[in-house]
């Protein structure tokens, strides 16, 4: 039973510890939802694994997410729908976030449209109202039923 505990006490706590990370960027980020409102410098980094997101203002750190199995912000860590539910929408896919934040396909590449700069989607349903597009230099997500804004800017 004590190993039981152990287990379960590392495997908990460990999704917010230190990583290693093979790719660091710095970018500018715009996210505006009904619980977070930001404009400002942010770093990405990510592995295979997971992936930080580091928020500033002013130069000073504001916001540290990191996405693994969990999504951990200064707040604590939480299932990624359950962080969907609270700071996105309920109506979005569990890996939403980190598909947006390292631009690549959303909702099962639903309506996705190549072209040669990168990918656009538009996906309309009762519950959501997503345009989507990704370029090189550029991840825009735009969700107008659920009033939620994330636009990334890369070197």
């Amino acid at each position: 039973m004590r190993i039981f505990f152990l287990t379960l006490f590392i495997t908990l706590f460990s999704a917010c510890s230190i990583k290693s990370y093979k790719h660091t960027s710095s970018k500018v980020f715009i996210i505006k939802s009904p619980k977070i409102k930001f404009a400002d410098l942010g770093y990405l980094r990510s592995s295979d694994k997971s992936i930080e997101l580091e928020l500033f203002v002013a130069g000073k750190s504001f916001e540290k997410i990191t996405i693994n199995y969990l999504i951990c912000t200064k707040n604590g860590c939480m299932s990624k729908s359950r962080f969907n539910s609270e700071y996105l929408s309920r109506f979005y896919p569990d890996d939403i976030l980190q598909n947006i934040l390292l631009g690549r396909a959303i909702f099962d590449g639903k309506n996705l449209e190549k072209n040669s700069n990168g990918f656009i989607q538009k996906i309309v349903t009762k519950n959501v109202t997503i345009l989507y597009k990704v370029t090189p230099k550029l991840i825009y997500f735009k969700d107008k039923k659920n009033k939620i804004l994330i636009k990334i800017k890369g070197e």
